[in-house]
């Protein structure tokens, strides 16, 4: 069930681009393709800055999450290196995708292929209050795995 609807605006910077799609209708992230010319082979822990041939104008007070798709992650090891990557609403240039390869052996990208989704998220901006103590709790200031590992 739809709950809410955002228009965002975008801009086809190459006639070849796609539209970022909803595969279902329950989907929380859109479909974004490569705007490739050649299929791009990816060896093993390479990383690429993937173009989509889109700009968007994200609203006011919203981002774009840039995830991984997870059948490209478990299939051939292919995720967004820097997930979630955030498109913030000021930003108007070419919406890329940092792919990484962490597969064992070289990975192909078609050109219009599936390579990431996109989700919607508001913003709230925090306002930091210097303070010399900060209210207690039961896990306090244990750090990594302090909670355990199970």
């Amino acid at each position: 069930m739809l709950t809410a609807e955002l228009t965002i605006n975008v801009r086809i910077l190459d006639r070849r681009a796609q539209l970022p799609e909803y595969a279902t209708a329950g989907a929380s992230g859109m479909d974004v393709r490569a705007l490739l010319d050649v299929p791009l082979v990816l060896a093993p822990g390479q990383r690429a800055a993937l173009p989509t041939g889109l700009a968007l104008e994200i609203p006011s007070g919203f981002e774009l999450q840039v995830r991984p798709r997870s059948g490209l992650a478990l299939g051939r090891g292919l995720t967004v290196l820097n997930a979630p990557g955030t498109i913030d609403s000021d930003y108007r240039g070419e919406l890329k995708v940092l792919l990484i390869n962490l597969d064992n052996a070289p990975q192909t990208i078609q050109p219009g292929e599936r390579i990431a989704q996109l989700v919607v998220a508001p913003v709230l901006r925090a306002q930091l209050r210097p303070t010399e103590t900060l209210q207690d709790t039961a896990r306090g200031g244990g750090g990594f795995g302090s909670t355990g590992c199970a």
